[in-house]
């Protein structure tokens, strides 16, 4: 291990410590309604500082970003009400509402056209897809660092996070059961934005001498843009996701995975809640240990931690569903009710839509272009095979994982919100319900989740990193060294600080980086659609054919 990233890293923490500690001290606030200045001893702590800088950032960001043009129309009432037609109250006494948020809106319209353009192929290739993830279709001497699997699972660690816990909660507590079938519908339809977001991310990939790869959404929008003579645009979108997915590594990849990680940890030993910045510490060293070795040390850690958090996360909701089998037809009714009834549901139709949309799309980031940056790794020569297994991952967060946790919600009956409970100590609450001891489970599967998606989000966020800086590193440094090191240092430093931090917008901020990288993704996909397309078929005839050639050798 290079001895410079530890130092480094050494530094870092010293800072942030010394930065803790600093900011618990007086401080001298100065009136700006008064000549006079008044001296005020108060505590500040590290997470009040942060807040207040980062808040009124996220709420300027929000108010552009997550614009509600329907409800600025007066087309629908964003606010949520409840079975009494009364609105809904957060904890601030402030009205719930439900935007119908631009973004959200693109999301739905991109899954929706490549769905119907690709003709169904999430549900045509979904037997091929198991077959290619066996390695069935596998040719010896292919290019790329991990294998199908291995990306499949990098992938997915980043995707199965604590959104499939604490976000589904949210959206079922507020939306209603009915919120349950439209992330599902999310799902089924983010698999085939999937598909081709990673066909495209091999298709355009950068090999170096070393066998190094790069790729992306920043490389398809920027070369495959210039391909159909919009060389301009190109440049513009892939710059633009590019600094996106560093601020989403940052967000939803780092903070906040850190952040509700030690908040569910803290609950079990309240002793420790106080001492985040230690929790992020150690979170961090673990963390440092698997991105020093870039995507191949990444991929051999997902490649086991996904599979048993999967299991252990799918077979302990299993229990508890059987455990509540008498009521299946009460909660399949609640679901089906809650999507089309507006008097079944808290902000009628348009609201549970909404929340189960939105809920779906940021859990499996499909069309979002994150999971184009993984799948570009892989050992293949077939764009379109690896589109066929990133296919998966939607089904695999969304249609089954997400389903999971609503559904132990719904079964124990706390999908009601009369507990009082929200985000991850809600579905905390439904799986203690059964057995006392299984929340200790699912704190280890939080832990699970949170360190398997900063792992694969530092991947993310470096290659876009590198995009942006990494030339400028080797034409100075003769190196990409630099920039590599000098953006796992302050991915580290995040760890700590989402960690000993009560960031009261991080949420939010995530939501914009994740999401909004959508934007320039979606839109150059829509460009490339009709290339996939025609690579898919030059791909399903070599596919008949081998199949042919296997049958004739019988």
């Amino acid at each position: 291990m290079r001895p410079a990233y530890f130092t480094g890293l050494l530094l870092i923490t010293f800072f942030v410590f010394n930065a803790k500690i600093s900011f618990s001290q007086e401080v001298t606030l100065h009136s700006r309604d008064s000549s006079l200045i008044q001296q005020k001893n108060t505590q500040h702590s590290l997470s009040q500082r942060i807040d207040n800088i980062f808040t009124p950032f996220v709420k300027i960001m929000g108010e552009i970003l997550f614009w509600d043009p329907f409800s600025a129309m007066g087309l629908y009432d964003a606010k949520v009400y409840n079975k009494n037609n009364e609105p809904v109250l957060n904890e601030d006494g402030n009205p719930v509402e439900a935007p119908l948020k631009l973004i959200v809106v693109w999301l739905i319209f991109g899954g929706l056209f490549f769905t119907i353009f690709m003709r169904f192929i999430n549900i045509r290739a979904f037997g091929h897809a198991i077959a290619l993830i066996r390695g069935k279709y596998d040719k010896p001497g292919s290019k790329g660092e991990v294998s199908h699997f291995q990306a499949l699972t990098t992938a997915l660690s980043a995707t199965v996070g604590l959104g499939n816990i604490a976000g589904v909660a949210l959206a079922v507590s507020i939306g209603g059961p009915g919120a349950t079938l439209w992330m599902i519908l999310a799902g089924l339809l983010g698999m085939t934005s999937k598909f081709v977001e990673c066909t495209l991310g091999v298709k355009y990939r950068k090999i170096d001498k070393k066998g190094r790869v790069s790729g992306g959404a920043m490389y398809y929008l920027r070369d495959g843009l210039k391909k159909k003579k919009l060389g301009l645009l190109g440049y513009f979108l892939a710059i633009l996701f590019a600094i996106l997915v560093i601020g989403g590594s940052f967000g939803g990849g780092n903070m906040l995975q850190s952040n509700q990680a030690f908040e569910q940890f803290a609950s079990f030993f309240p002793k420790t809640a106080n001492h985040g910045f230690w929790y992020g510490l150690v979170l961090a060293f673990f963390v440092g240990l698997v991105i020093i070795g870039g995507i191949k040390s990444i991929a051999k850690v997902t490649s086991r931690i996904v599979p048993f958090m999967a299991i252990l996360y799918v077979g302990t909701a299993l229990v508890i569903i059987f455990m509540n089998i008498t009521y299946t037809d009460d909660a399949f009714l609640l679901i089906w009710n809650g999507a089309f009834s507006p008097d079944a549901i808290k902000g009628g139709f348009i609201g549970v839509l909404i929340f189960g949309f939105q809920r779906g799309a940021f859990s499996n980031e499909a069309g979002v272009g994150s999971a184009s940056i993984a799948h570009a790794a892989a050992k293949t020569d077939e764009p379109v095979s690896e589109g066929i297994v990133a296919l998966l991952e939607p089904f695999v967060d969304t249609v089954v994982v997400c389903t999971m946790t609503a559904l132990v919600i719904i079964f124990t009956g706390l999908h009601d919100g009369s507990s009082g409970l929200e985000g991850v100590q809600l579905t905390s609450a439904a799986f203690g319900s059964v057995f006392s001891w299984f929340p200790y489970l699912l704190l280890l599967a939080v832990t699970l989740f949170a360190f398997s998606t900063l792992i694969s989000w530092s991947y993310y966020g470096q290659k876009g990193f590198d995009y942006l800086f990494g030339g400028v590193s080797e034409k100075l440094f003769g190196t990409r060294i630099i920039t590599d090191t000098i953006y796992r240092l302050m991915f580290l430093a995040c760890i700590i600080i989402g960690a000993s931090s009560n960031l009261l917008a991080v949420m939010d901020f995530s939501d914009m980086m994740v999401l909004c990288m959508a934007f320039p993704n979606v839109i150059g996909l829509l460009i490339l659609a009709p290339e996939v397309k025609r690579d898919l078929r030059v791909y399903w005839k070599k596919i008949r054919e081998q199949k042919s050639e296997i049958r004739d050798e019988r």
